[in-house]
């Protein structure tokens, strides 16, 4: 899967989370912005990841702005994200999710 452009799904509202997605050339590169970062940025990373290669993306730079999203809207974001970077409408691998 290649990214074509780059792409945002999410708002900066209380309870979701903002992730604009660009190509990339080293893996998953993930830049977080949280205030609950301490906390539950290791998570928050591992959901972004987890649900971009289930889409088959090895390479992408994300830029992530939470504000408290639960691991569900995460996922749906992350997801809505890059099916508009790769201009697709395909589904990711459900086992994985």
């Amino acid at each position: 899967m290649e990214i074509k452009t780059t792409a945002v799904a999410g708002t900066l509202e209380s309870s979701d989370i903002q992730i604009m997605i660009s190509k990339g050339s080293n893996g998953i590169e993930i830049d977080l912005e949280s205030e609950v970062e301490k906390a539950y940025g290791d998570q928050i990373r591992k959901v972004i990841t987890d649900t971009l290669k289930s889409y088959g993306l090895e390479n992408a730079k994300v830029k992530a702005t939470d504000k408290g999203a639960l691991d569900c809207v995460i996922k749906a974001r992350t997801l809505a994200a890059a099916q508009r970077a790769t201009e697709t409408q395909d589904k990711p691998d459900l086992e994985v999710l």
